[in-house]
């Protein structure tokens, strides 16, 4: 059964193919424009809608594009041939250059820093005459022609675009980038960098909006300062919120829409503007998933995928040490003087009052935070250094507390991501096949029916560490995961579990760590640590189990 994407797909190449044998020259001008802002918009949901990241510099990479076209087509007189990777190379080089200083930025600030490249670009598009001719802007670019060479040229563009963003976002890229863009230290613990993928997406972006640009130029022949105007930016948002952020087809129904919208209405007369507001903002209410989304979401779900048997690979054995790590937040010490070792095949218990400074010790093994001093090391490898990502991937895989897939992400696909991670093939490019890592994904949750530990398993760790695993579950449960755990370390992994549940913790592990006020107050088997007045008086005998 054909998706709803596909099915957009044939329908949009039907809706070109009449235009180009029946419609009047102008209806393929705007067809040909409309190619254009396709290739923008396609450009826009990889970083946007597959990477989760807000760049109000899509419209800017556009105009740069078309200047790029202007100057060397038009002034220089560069065939086609030559100006090609130029108009895609330069905004995309440029981008990149924007890009580094703010790559660690987030959400609105991240929008915000990326519309000052926007208006930068818009000032020299205005003040730089001798290069971009100013308010005149640029004339005499060569043009496609008008009619069906324009558009033939324009959607053969588009087709090549469409078929190189599929390829970028096929295989485990999908999952990936699912879990990028909806809970980034999630997807730092399972081996993906945020960062690194959304700079891509970032640069890849501004490369098709340079091709939809020096389009828009050719057809048009000519550039004006209009092309580096925010609505540009505004039009390419919501082309890809309305087709569906995450689609390469909504992208492009989205462009078809947007670009065409206007004219449709222009009947209205001075009216028109308002009824063309008044339909972005019905179809965000009627679609808030944009229109391929909302196909999607009635549309038969695929089948899950069967668990695929196979031997399991033996993980790497090595020794996590952890050698007097310190962390102070705001002048107050969390951590003092911490040094631990789990070793190959154990089990080790941390246990200690609320905020004595467990869950803090396990983000600076995981690497979501730094210590102040110290060491941490897997092996011979040392850890401290590392982002987490990278610890991730050299083999220490941590749970969380209160572990929650994305809205909308599911369990099969997070775990997948994990693997995708693990085999380096994650975040646009080249990608493992999906459905063996599908298959391999429900593996996994079938022997670990907890999805965190199945996506910590993922990435085959050495050390395994878990916050709280036991939390919420009945005695059954807790029994069933105790026999996974004893598992886990039978096979040659080092288990750091935090736990309140004291009846199940001292029937699991081999020694215990007690954390009072920040240090390490006493190491030892369960026996020896249950009979210890200290531990009894400070925390066994008074925090509830």
């Amino acid at each position: 059964m054909m998706r709803p994407a596909s099915l957009v797909g044939l329908a949009i190449a039907l809706w070109l193919l009449v235009v180009l044998l029946l419609g009047s020259g102008y209806e393929q001008r705007l067809m040909a424009l409309a190619a254009g802002y396709a290739l923008m918009a396609i450009g826009y949901q990889l970083v946007f809608g597959q990477a989760g990241a807000l760049s109000l510099a899509q419209g800017a990479c556009f105009a740069i594009g078309a200047y790029t076209a202007g100057i060397l087509g038009g002034r220089l007189g560069w065939p086609l041939w030559a100006e090609l990777p130029a108009v895609v190379l330069v905004p995309a080089a440029l981008a990149g250059l924007a890009h580094t200083p703010v790559r660690r930025l987030d959400g609105h600030f991240f929008a915000l820093a990326t519309l000052g490249f926007a208006v930068l670009v818009r000032l020299v598009a205005v003040d730089a005459q001798g290069l971009t001719g100013g308010a005149n802007g640029l004339v005499g670019v060569p043009a496609f022609g008008r009619g069906p060479g324009a558009m033939l040229v324009g959607w053969s563009l588009v087709g090549l675009g469409a078929a190189l963003a599929l390829w970028l976002t096929r295989g485990g890229n999908g999952p990936a980038l699912a879990l990028v863009r909806g809970d980034a230290d999630l997807a730092r613990a399972s081996g993906l960098d945020p960062e690194r993928i959304r700079a891509r997406g970032f640069v890849l972006a501004a490369g098709f909006a340079g091709a939809g640009g020096a389009l828009q130029a050719h057809v048009l022949g000519l550039v004006s300062p209009d092309v580096a105007e925010f609505s540009v930016m505004v039009g390419c948002l919501a082309m890809v919120v309305i087709g569906g952020r995450g689609s390469v087809m909504g992208a492009v129904l989205g462009a078809l829409l947007i670009g065409h919208l206007p004219e449709w209405l222009r009947p209205l007369g001075a009216s028109y503007r308002v009824a063309y507001g008044l339909g972005l903002f019905a179809c965000l209410l009627v679609a808030p998933a944009g229109l391929i989304g909302s196909l999607e979401r009635f549309w038969p779900m695929r089948r899950a995928a069967r668990p695929v048997a196979g031997q399991r690979a033996a993980p790497a054995v090595a020794t996590l040490r952890i050698d007097g790590v310190e962390k102070s937040y705001g002048g107050i010490a969390v951590l003092r003087d911490v040094t631990l070792e789990v070793r190959p095949g154990e089990i080790v218990g941390l246990i200690g009052p609320n905020g004595s400074g467990k869950t803090t010790l396990v983000n600076l093994i995981s690497g979501l935070d730094r210590p102040d001093r110290g060491t941490i090391s897997l092996g011979e490898r040392r850890l401290d250094r590392l982002s987490p990502d990278r610890i991730a991937l050299a083999g220490v895989a941590r749970s969380f507390q209160t572990p929650a897939p994305p809205d909308g992400m599911a369990p099969l696909d997070l775990v997948t991501a994990a693997l995708a991670a693990k085999r380096g093939c994650a975040g646009f490019g080249a990608a493992a096949e999906l459905e063996p890592l599908q298959g391999r994904a429900a593996d996994l949750l079938q022997r670990a029916w907890s999805t965190d530990i199945a996506r910590a398993l993922a990435l085959d760790p050495a050390v395994l560490l878990l916050d709280e695993p036991a939390a919420g579950l009945d005695a059954g449960e807790r029994d069933r995961l105790g026999l996974l755990l004893r598992a886990l370390a039978a096979e040659g992994r080092g288990l750091l579990v935090i736990e309140h549940d004291m009846g199940f913790l001292m029937g699991l592990v081999d020694r215990v760590a007690v954390l009072l006020d920040g240090r390490i107050a006493l190491i030892g088997t369960p026996d020896a640590v249950r009979a210890d007045p200290g531990v009894r008086a400070a925390y066994l005998g008074t925090v509830p189990c």
